[in-house]
């Protein structure tokens, strides 16, 4: 082989390692996020079967930054990790809380999300974390409150749940004592309830919690691009404008804004 094929075939193979997942989504001309539905308000189904949330509002502003249009792609919560692992979805936003071992399968962005574990119950039922000890706690499949609420109250009976609303449906059939939580999905789930009134989300927290969006491994290009867009929506007070739309006073689910974006 001689000297020009060898540049030539350099300079190929140095192209196909640049033609990652940043410049397929730029050529489609749309992104696709993985979100949830069943967790208001980060995502929840419209009457027309639309997918709009908090999490689908940091997509968009996402989609938006690359110049491409948005799909929405609900999922699972067991099916997460492997939508991104697979290719099914090029970015994941759905409640993903950032941990070691998923950055091990995952490469996760900046936190975009600060939220306290905490406990939905009847009314002065479980006034402290210790008076959860020998309860039925509810918990959903695919979360890391899982190993949490088995390491933390071992003498506790745990049942997973596949998604949420099944575990409040328990809740409110009295099949269980709890669930356990983030605070603002706790929030979204009660406000959602045929009896709220009645029920509770504890004032004092277990744990707190970092949501992540996550791309595939090795996807620096794109992942670059979602912690600047991050950044910027923080500094310009778009990230709080979407926090206030979903968790602000005049909302379902008031929450105060405890955290801000950082690099």
């Amino acid at each position: 082989m001689n000297k020009f094929l060898l540049v030539m075939l350099f300079a190929l193979t140095s192209l196909m390692s640049h033609a990652d997942l940043l410049d397929t989504i730029k050529a489609r001309g749309t992104l696709v996020a993985g979100v949830r539905a069943d967790i208001p308000p980060f995502g929840q189904r419209n009457k027309n079967q639309t997918v709009s949330g908090y999490d689908v509002d940091f997509a968009g502003a996402i989609a938006k930054k690359l110049d491409v249009k948005l799909l929405v792609q609900d999922l699972d919560p067991n099916d997460r990790i492997a939508a991104v692992k697979s290719g099914k979805v090029d970015i994941l936003v759905a409640t993903l809380v950032k941990t070691a071992e998923r950055e091990r399968e995952v490469s996760c962005s900046n936190g975009y999300f600060v939220a306290a574990v905490k406990v939905l119950s009847k009314k002065g039922k479980f006034p402290s974390p210790e008076s959860l000890a020998n309860a039925k706690i509810g918990v959903t499949r695919g979360t890391p409150h899982v190993e949490f609420v088995r390491k933390q109250y071992p003498n506790a009976t745990v049942i997973v749940f596949e998604d949420s609303p099944e575990a409040i449906s328990s809740l409110t059939d009295g099949k269980i004592d709890a669930v356990v939580d983030a605070e603002p999905v706790l929030a979204g789930l009660l406000s959602k309830m045929s009896n709220p009134t009645q029920f509770e989300v504890s004032t004092y927290a277990n744990a707190t919690e970092i949501y992540t969006i996550a791309v595939k491994l090795g996807e620096k290009r794109l992942l670059g691009v979602i912690n600047e867009t991050l950044i910027e929506m923080e500094k310009i007070g778009e990230a709080e404008r979407i926090f206030n739309q979903w968790f602000g006073p005049k909302t379902a689910t008031p929450l105060p804004r405890t955290f801000k974006i950082f690099g």
